[in-house]
């Protein structure tokens, strides 16, 4: 069973991940975070297996999260999700120690691929991010 727990500022986004991510038996979402503070928190207190983070937040953002998260409990996978595909922002969290990043305009499937991909030790880009940085 992978623990998850889900950090996003709109409550309609990790309802909407709550419901997909559900549907798959091996997944069990232990938490629910609005914001940095409580992922980092929530994270201390559950050391969940992966980390499915927004990046634009307040008033601790998603990055600012992962940096503290990947030295407190190096076991937790972090993804980092946004709005934005932007190799700014894909490099920053794969920096600060996130091994994943899907846009939010990406299929669900691919969370669950992303997810899946973390807990092997393997990082992983949504298709939207690997089709714009093959354009560079």
């Amino acid at each position: 069973m992978i623990k998850l727990i889900i950090a996003d500022d709109h409550n309609r986004v990790r309802e909407a991940w709550v419901f997909i991510l559900s549907r798959n038996p091996d997944i069990d979402i232990i938490a629910q975070c609005r914001n940095g503070e409580e992922a980092v928190q929530a994270v201390k207190k559950h050391c969940p297996d992966v980390l499915l983070l927004d990046i634009n937040m307040e008033p601790m953002n998603g990055i600012q999260a992962a940096q503290i998260i990947s030295k407190s409990c190096a076991k937790t996978k972090i993804i980092g999700m946004s709005v934005h595909a932007d190799m700014a922002y894909v490099n920053k969290m794969l920096e600060v120690g996130a091994v994943g990043y899907v846009t939010k305009n990406s299929p669900s499937q691919e969370m669950v691929t992303a997810i899946r991909s973390a807990i092997n030790g393997k990082t992983y880009v949504c298709s939207e991010i690997r089709e714009m940085s093959r354009t560079y």
